[in-house]
């Protein structure tokens, strides 16, 4: 049970507070990723406060991310990073309704953040497609081939979020070794006994290569660099 006054109970309900201005309610997609980079400083924050007993006896909790849809989304090339960014482990699921769903598995306030920036993540993509189908660079398209631009656009853009979340994971990593705790391995270690505990019949699927349209990917590779510049770098 948490005590009074828990530094994961207040992370918890930043974000909360986060996601009623943003998600809950539409942002911009500077807003939503202005409050990525604060949500993840806040992470790093809390996980300093922690000792490693607390860390050792922190239970491991889930949150599922829907995409209501069949079929593979943007975020599935994305994910990945993601997780590791919040130091989870995360894997693909159906529903019960036969639609995708990603769950996050980990450290109380990992996940919650995890699972945030998922929101964040999809929801940024989406309103830079919106914006991108305005362009006269998009217009140049023939209607039989615009649903080949919107993938390759996304697909662009996830693939740029997903890369720079992987350095400035990599950057945070060596920051906290330099101050002598590697958090990472003992909440990896943590992580994965209690989801060994789980006995799921967990397997990797190699990803399928995708045809895209250049034009479209650089364009939405272009947009993903430029909404990553606000995540944090410590």
């Amino acid at each position: 049970m948490s005590r009074s006054g828990d530094p994961g109970d207040r992370l918890r309900a930043r974000i909360q507070g986060l996601r009623a201005k943003t998600t809950d309610n539409g942002c911009t997609e500077a807003e939503a990723l202005l409050a990525a980079a604060k949500v993840a400083e806040l992470l790093d924050r809390h996980d300093l406060s922690l000792s490693d007993i607390d860390i050792r006896h922190a239970p491991c909790e889930r949150r599922v991310f829907e995409t209501h849809r069949k079929k593979r989304i943007p975020l599935d090339h994305c994910i990945g990073a993601i997780a590791d960014f919040c130091d989870c482990r995360v894997w693909r699921e159906k529903s019960q309704a036969g639609t995708a769903r990603f769950v996050f598995f980990g450290l109380g306030s990992d996940v919650e953040v995890a699972l945030y920036l998922a929101e964040l993540v999809d929801a940024a993509v989406r309103f830079e497609l919106g914006r991108y189908k305005t362009t006269a660079e998009y217009r140049q398209y023939r209607h039989k081939d615009r649903h080949l631009a919107n993938a390759s656009f996304a697909l662009g853009m996830v693939a740029s979020i997903a890369d720079k979340l992987v350095a400035i994971k990599a950057e945070r990593d060596a920051a906290g070794r330099g101050a002598g705790r590697d958090l990472v391995v003992l909440k990896g270690a943590v992580v994965d006994a209690e989801l060994e505990k789980l006995d799921l019949n967990l397997r990797s699927v190699e990803g399928r290569r995708r045809m895209v349209s250049p034009t479209a990917y650089d364009a939405g590779g272009t947009a993903g660099a430029t909404l990553s510049i606000g995540l944090p770098t410590k």
